[in-house]
């Protein structure tokens, strides 16, 4: 699978969010995407326990861990690539987590302006 080109939001080569957990949808620890990426795991956050309520509430567990997947299960403190819809439903409910500006995605401004991430920096 080629990625797109790893840019981030201010064009700049894309820093790693985490590799511990691994993290990103080529598990490569980047928020890398590309057209196969359906979910855009591109904004690379700090996850918090009200944001990992809000996702196990619409139906995506990320704190519970799953060995058949060799997954660990999330905890409020760790970087993750998360979908930029996800994000943006999270923003509309008052549970949005912090933004590392440096290694989210370009592709991520298709649907989140710069500036509201700025608001969410860390």
């Amino acid at each position: 699978m080629e990625k797109f080109e790893s840019k981030n939001v201010f064009g700049e080569a894309l820093a790693d969010c985490s590799h511990d957990p691994v993290t990103g949808f080529f598990r490569d620890g980047c928020c890398n995407t590309n057209h196969q990426d359906q979910g855009m795991h591109t904004i690379c956050v700090k996850l918090t326990d009200d944001f990992l309520e809000f996702s196990k509430s619409q139906g995506n567990d990320l704190s519970t861990p799953k060995p058949e997947f060799n997954f660990s299960g999330l905890k409020a403190g760790d970087s993750w690539c998360l979908c930029a819809p996800r994000w943006v439903e999270a923003y509309k409910q008052g549970v949005a987590p912090q933004v590392n500006l440096n290694a989210t995605h370009e592709e991520t401004l298709a649907i989140v302006p710069l500036e509201l991430l700025k608001e969410y920096a860390f």
